[in-house]
């Protein structure tokens, strides 16, 4: 992986095995993304906190990875999970951190 783009952080994006849902984006750096490898779970580097957590591990709703894919560039990674726990992923309480829509403008679909 490419950590050097982004001060030696790649973005993760998460996203429901089964439903194929975008749940959140993290980011890694080298020791998150070997710690997700060992264990199974979907650990980060928060840049706020200057240091790593695993998904889940104070509210019990952890992510279990399925499999895991790096884009074209090799400085982005798409980690499939398994959602444990009650299943909500963001901080929030909701199911995926992609619940405000923003107006589409000129997007395909919207209103001209």
């Amino acid at each position: 992986m490419d950590f050097s783009k982004l001060d030696g952080l790649i973005p993760a994006v998460i996203q429901d095995a089964q439903s194929l849902e975008v749940l959140m984006v993290g980011f890694m750096n080298d020791e998150a993304l070997e710690l997700t490898k060992q264990t199974g779970f979907a650990t980060f580097f928060s840049r706020t906190r200057n240091k790593l957590w695993t998904k889940g591990e104070t509210s019990g709703n952890r992510l279990e990875v399925i499999e895991m894919f790096t884009d074209c560039d090799d400085d982005t990674v798409l980690v499939k999970v398994k959602r444990l726990g009650d299943g909500n992923v963001c901080h929030t309480g909701q199911r995926s951190c992609f619940y405000q829509q923003l107006p589409a403008g000129n997007a395909a679909g919207a209103k001209r």
